[in-house]
This record gives C-alpha cells, structure tokens and sequence, in this order.
C-alpha cells in the first residue's frame, strides 16, 4: 500500500561469549590442579621418610585395607607415629572396635583401657573361672584369641611399639614341680605375644614381653582376688625409651606407691 512505513527487522548476531565463553574456566581449572600438583611434589620432596612412605601408601590403598596405608590415627588405616597427645583418640578408636565384639556384653567388665606415662595400656582381666586364659594354664580360651586377634589387627597398623605383661594373684602355683606363678606369667605373655603376631603384629613390633607374677597386684588389698590375673598390652609412646618403660611399668621406679595406678573405667 503506498504510504505505508516500512517494517524493518533487526537480527543480532550471538558474541563471541556464545562460542567459547566458558572455555578459558576449563583451562585455568587444568593450570590450578598442575600447580596444586607441583607444590605437594616439592613438599613431598622435603618431607621426612615417614610421611612420604603414608603418603605413598595413601595413595596404593586409599581405603585403609592394607597395614601401611597412610592415612592418620582417625580411621582403620592407621600408620603414622602415636605420640601422648594421640592417645585418647587410639584409645577412643580401639573401644569402639571392642564394643563391636559379638560377646561384648560378657566381657565389658573385663576390658580396661587407660591412658599411662607410658602410654595406652589394654588390661584382659581374669574371673574366677578363667575368661581368657584356661585356669592354671598359658593356653588363651576363645574369648582370649578372639580379643588378642582384634588387637592385633588394629595395632598391627600402627609402628608403635608394643610390649606384654603377664600378671597372677599371689596364690601360689600348685602344678608341674619347678613351675611358679613366676613362669605362668612370663608363659601367659608369651603366648599373646605369638597370637598377637600371627594375626597382625609386626614381627619387630612387640619390644618386650615381661612376667611380674604376683608383684604389681591390681588389688593390694586382696591378693587372692582373681582380677590380679591378667594380661596387659601396652602402646608405647613413640617417645618412650625402654628404661622409661620399665619405670612406668613398675610403680616403685617410677616413684608411685604400690597399688596407685591411672583411673579404670
């Protein structure tokens, strides 16, 4: 129609945003990980033998499965150095695994964890009818084996060192000639001490094995009590030396009367 105003139709044409607008996201994204990447190497590099052996092993087997699996003291694969301030959360870690034991609810009261000088202390404590150990004898009853092999199996994972105490009451031994409470104790120990490795200690990792018979009683008061039988297994400090340790074992060299120990809960 003549007169009519034209109509004008404006197309706009896509930026350049429309093309690789998020591009350059991606590639400074890949150039920040490399960096990330290049600092740990140059950290690594300068780190002790002990951290890049968890690291490394961190990354082998990032679930904790193995024994040298390098994450920290909070979770199963625990490798790296247990100091004294680690201690309350081994030992928080450690009664979490024992309570999931299936017979728990029996042995509750003969299960003692405590935080020593020296350093974790882990007490099987006997009843008068022999719960870990059979009576009068070295050989570990079920409830022994299968509370040792937990033990062994989590502390195996640390390079802590270990050492195991045998104790009994002061009723005299009345077996074998020439036998005393002297080598049931030491032959107590020993046979958690090859349990223990058979299921996950370190062959190196056990420093000491010790039979104090009927001399460190638990309760002075009533020797003959059956609670003075029983096995300690102890996670030393890493910065115990083992003059230190004997001390801390014994209550006379460290200069605490007998009878005086940690809190039991």
């Amino acid at each position: 129609m003549e007169g009519a105003r034209p109509i004008i139709i404006i197309k706009k044409k896509g930026g350049h945003g429309g093309h690789h607008g998020g591009a350059w996201k991606v590639a400074y994204a890949d150039f920040v990980t490399a960096m990330m990447a290049l600092f740990i190497v140059l950290w690594l590099l300068n780190s002790s033998k002990k951290i890049q052996e968890a690291v490394g092993g961190y990354f082998r087997d990032p679930m904790g499965s193995a024994k040298n699996a390098g994450t920290n003291q909070t979770g199963t694969g625990v490798s790296l150095p247990i100091s004294k301030d680690d201690m309350p959360k081994l030992k928080e870690e450690l009664e979490k695994r024992i309570r999931q034991m299936t017979n728990f609810d029996k042995l509750k009261n003969q299960i003692e964890v405590t935080i020593t000088p020296e350093g974790l202390r882990i007490e099987l404590i006997e009843t008068e009818t022999g719960t870990f150990f059979k009576l009068g004898s070295a050989g570990p009853t079920e409830n022994g084996k299968q509370l040792l092999s937990l033990l062994a199996a989590e502390l195996g994972k640390l390079p802590n060192h270990v050492s195991i105490e045998g104790h009994t009451d002061a009723k005299p031994y009345l077996g074998k000639s020439g036998y005393s409470n002297w080598e049931l104790s030491a032959d107590r120990a020993n046979a958690a001490r090859r349990l223990m490795q058979q299921n996950g200690m370190g062959e190196n990792q056990v420093s000491q094995v010790r039979g104090y018979a009927d001399q460190l009683l638990r309760t002075p008061d009533d020797p003959l009590n059956a609670s003075n039988r029983r096995i300690s297994v102890i996670v030393q400090n890493m910065d115990v030396r083992p003059e230190d340790a004997e001390k801390a074992a014994d209550p006379a060299k460290a200069g605490t009367p007998p009878g005086e120990t940690a809190n039991h809960h």
